[in-house]
């Protein structure tokens, strides 16, 4: 059989995978600078636990597991029934699965929330890195199995976790030296507008729409709405509301004036009807406040931009929400997201706890930086092997197992040549294929004398050093 990986999901060697921790170390080292704590969760939820969270079109691309050992079952009746309808629309059933794996990281750790409350300190600062799965059509940017590296705090309204988040932001996209732009916007401006439009129920279908109009266009989009029941009236409305004031404000480049982005921000509510809605002026008086208050190290690479556009898909957001897209070069896909939830623990039986967190796409960042070059020189020729030794025979081979462990007591990285062979070329080779910075040779002199030869092998310079000074030296 030819070997073969399923669709949408990536094999990833030592050269790719030191690329990838580069990126995991950065983001995990700020996550914990931020007081972050680390959890994890199962793989695959119960499918009730994810369904019903991510709206009709998320919940079709949840990957299900087929229940096992269904060959055994008594009611062959029921399954067959129940197989039959599911081929004819999207659909759960317990006879077939009771199980998928997970969507995304924010449901399960909502549903961990809500079975450890009594064990957690609120307001609960958590970090999560691990792989989810989507049964999405596969194409550049997009995979089905793919890492999200989730920091979110729950238990506290207050919007300074917002601005926490957007210095994490901040100092995790600059020292990974990626130029970004962060829009924001908030579901309250969105609801504000279902409610003045006098469509409050349907604030969920606007914001499915609106997060696709850089895919499908505003006639895609339109087209949407009018399959979901907008008249023409309140789609010209809509559209009055986000596309012409949908980016008025933003702080970057421009380096304008803090109080000149409220104004614009107070402009949006005094200029158009929709100021009149209390709902959709807490949104502003939200991102007014944030837009008051944002800090940012270089704001020429940290671009944060007002988008009314913005809408973010999922049904669980309730307020702010973010989105990070890449300011060059020509993939430029979304590589962060989050928002708020006001009640997303409250589906499991523990109402009223606000949270707010925000997703790295690790696999979109990395594919960027590559198109970028923004990986350090050389890190995909370090080697986590910092010495090899060489030897002649298995006397010295055996010598050199103890003179490995010496070494590992001192915390240094080394291998043995696996193979007994008199070939000190082969050896070597297999140190310059492995980018290994030292061979230290081992004969029955040195085992005698107790003095070894050291080799530089970037340099060819060699060494004689003792035991004691090889490990002294490779220590600096």
């Amino acid at each position: 059989m030819k070997p073969s990986i399923p669709r949408g999901t990536r094999d990833f060697g030592p050269a790719e995978m030191q690329k990838r921790q580069y990126i995991l170390n950065i983001i995990r080292k700020n996550f914990e600078l931020f007081a972050y704590q680390p959890i994890e969760t199962p793989a695959m939820e119960n499918i009730g636990t994810l369904t019903g969270k991510y709206g009709d079109e998320g919940d079709q691309l949840i990957f299900k597991i087929l229940n096992s050992r269904i060959h055994e079952s008594k009611n062959k009746d029921v399954l067959k029934k129940e197989f039959d309808l599911s081929l004819e629309s999207s659909r759960n059933s317990e006879e077939l699965t009771e199980k998928a794996l997970r969507y995304d990281l924010t449901v399960p750790f909502a549903r961990f929330v809500v079975m450890n409350q009594h064990n957690l300190t609120f307001p609960f600062k958590r970090y999560q890195i691990q792989p989810v799965w989507r049964a999405d059509r596969p194409q550049k940017g997009r995979y089905r199995e793919f890492y999200q590296c989730d920091a979110d705090v729950i238990g506290s309204n207050s919007l300074i976790n917002e601005l926490d988040l957007i210095a994490l932001m901040d100092k995790s996209f600059g020292e990974l030296n990626i130029p970004v732009v962060l829009k924001i916007n908030n579901r309250k401006i969105l609801a504000g507008i279902a409610e003045t439009i006098g469509a409050p129920d349907k604030m969920i279908d606007i914001a499915v729409a609106i997060d696709k109009v850089d895919k499908i266009g505003q006639q895609g989009v339109e087209n949407e709405l009018k399959e979901k029941g907008f008249t023409k009236d309140q789609i010209r409305v809509l559209y009055g509301a986000i596309l012409v004031h949908g980016g008025s404000v933003i702080y970057g480049d421009s380096l304008r004036d803090k109080n000149n982005n409220i104004n614009s921000l107070s402009a949006l509510v005094n200029g158009t009807e929709f100021g009149k809605n209390e709902t959709f002026r807490k949104g502003i008086d939200e991102l007014a406040y944030l837009f008051n208050n944002i800090e940012v190290s270089d704001s020429k690479k940290f671009r944060v931009q007002f988008d009314a556009t913005l809408a973010r898909g999922l049904n669980y957001y309730t307020g702010t929400i973010f989105e990070v897209k890449t300011n060059a070069g020509t993939f430029t896909p979304s590589i962060l997201g989050g928002g708020r939830y006001d009640d997303l623990t409250g589906i499991f039986g523990l109402p009223n706890m606000s949270g707010v967190g925000i997703s790295f796409g690790i696999d979109r960042i990395y594919d960027v930086m590559e198109e970028l070059n923004l990986f350090p020189e050389n890190i995909s020729k370090t080697a986590s092997t910092q010495l090899l030794f060489a030897h002649f025979d298995e006397v010295t081979q055996s010598h050199c197992i103890k003179l490995a462990g010496e070494l590992r007591k001192n915390n240094i990285s080394c291998e043995i040549y696996p193979d007994v062979t008199k070939k000190l070329g082969k050896q070597f080779d297999y140190a310059n294929k492995k980018n290994i910075p030292f061979v230290c040779t081992v004969g029955s002199n040195e085992m005698q004398s107790g003095v070894y030869a050291l080799k530089n092998m970037e340099k060819g310079e060699q060494q004689q050093l003792n035991l004691t000074d090889l490990i002294e030296f490779l220590k600096k």
